[in-house]
């Protein structure tokens, strides 16, 4: 199992155009490439999990050209499950585009890959949770050149949902800063929303009934 302490920022970009100032900048998609995946978000009847601030979710990833670890796909070895558990966000007002004394989404995670996500699917369930919101997204996982040291530790993530473009900037905060900074962004327009509240304003917006966020029934709706 991986612990760690996540620190996180979403922007929401144009794709073609990001992918063109991520190349002028010599930074490059990593070995597994663009990988799709699905999430299922599981909590109780009564949503104790959110109302704590916290997530429980297995994410499915396909794809990919072969990769064996970290954040992409398997490729040719098959998809790839991880069970992941977030606790409460850190100096976040709940609802918040960015908190009035923290910019970042700054939370423990904590990551168990899954050899049979559907047995625990079905375990969860007779506990008494319940998959009660899916989300589903394309990655490609993007890194900076060795010779930019000011981006060690940086993870630079291009997700495509199906209620636009956002690019994700893990790591330190000096690195997400620069690389923001680099890409034309500045720190007002940091995002430290999930993509349920994302998609759930998103929703509103467009004055739609919230389903699950997934592809193949236009912008919004279950497939």
């Amino acid at each position: 199992m991986s612990i760690h302490r996540e620190v996180e920022v979403k922007l929401r970009v144009a794709d073609a155009a990001l992918r063109r100032k991520l190349a002028k900048l010599g930074a490059k998609a990593g070995a597994s490439g663009r990988v799709h995946e699905m999430n299922t978000v599981f909590d109780t009847p009564q949503g104790g999990l959110a109302k704590h601030g916290q997530l429980l979710r297995i994410r499915v990833v396909k794809g990919g050209k072969g990769s064996k670890g970290g954040r992409g796909g398997r490729g040719k070895e098959g998809p790839r499950a991880v069970l992941t558990f977030k606790g409460p966000a850190e100096g976040i007002v709940p609802g918040a585009i960015s908190g009035a004394n923290e910019r970042y989404k700054i939370r423990e995670e904590r990551e168990v890959e899954l050899s049979d996500p559907e047995g625990l699917k079905q375990i969860l369930e007779a506990l008494g949770l319940r998959g009660w919101f899916r989300y589903e997204k394309y990655r490609t996982t993007y890194a900076f050149p060795k010779s930019q040291r000011w981006a060690a530790g940086l993870q630079v993530m291009l997700d495509e949902t199906p209620i636009g473009s956002f690019l994700e900037l893990e790591g330190p905060r000096e690195a997400i800063d620069r690389a923001a900074e680099v890409l034309g962004f500045d720190r007002g327009d940091y995002i430290t929303k999930s993509y349920l509240a994302l998609y759930l304003d998103d929703c509103r917006w467009h004055g739609v009934e919230p389903k699950d966020m997934v592809f193949g029934a236009g912008r919004r709706g279950r497939v």
